[in-house]
């Protein structure tokens, strides 16, 4: 999952060199924090935010069999 959010950040960005994927597990909750660069951000975040929550719905829609909640917040 953090190798899928990575190659689709990767694909949008201009420096794709300064993407990174943490995850932060919590009980219940699996957060992925997608972090890129600051002119880059605009890009990932997209206008409306439509990017990100296509980004977002896709990794939900991966993490389906699971048993946590999984989400992605976009940092600078």
């Amino acid at each position: 999952m953090e190798e899928l959010v990575g190659v689709i950040a990767k694909a949008l960005v201009d420096h794709p060199e300064d993407v990174a994927v943490r995850i932060v597990e919590k009980d219940h909750l699996i957060v992925y924090e997608l972090s890129v660069h600051p002119d880059d951000v605009g890009k990932v975040i997209g206008k409306q935010g439509r990017i990100a929550k296509a980004l977002r719905t896709v990794v939900t829609s991966a993490a389906v069999k699971s048993d946590k909640r999984v989400t992605v917040d976009i940092l600078s």
